[in-house]
């Protein structure tokens, strides 16, 4: 049950944010989670404007946000740096 990872253009940018950040191994693992299982707790489903969007925190200010996209077995990343701003 193997899903695709896709980066929208703003989780390529902070991807070069946390690669140089201390960061970078916790987001590789939470990648690999998600290439396997992208509904493995712990993970919060978004409400409001942002409803079928999921995110796994980083720390406490940094999370990695998401879309399932089952049809075509892909994780959209949104946004990997700060938290919802601009979604």
């Amino acid at each position: 049950m193997n899903y695709k990872i896709v980066f929208s253009k703003r989780a390529t940018k902070d991807y070069e944010l946390i690669k140089k950040s201390p960061l970078s191994k916790k987001a590789k693992a939470i990648l690999l989670i998600l290439e396997n299982n992208p509904y493995e707790p712990p993970l919060e489903e978004l409400s409001g404007n942002l409803k079928g969007v999921y995110s796994k925190r980083l720390n406490i200010q940094h999370r990695i946000v998401y879309q399932i996209h089952n049809d075509i077995k892909t994780v959209k990343l949104l946004a990997m740096w700060s938290h919802y701003e601009g979604l």
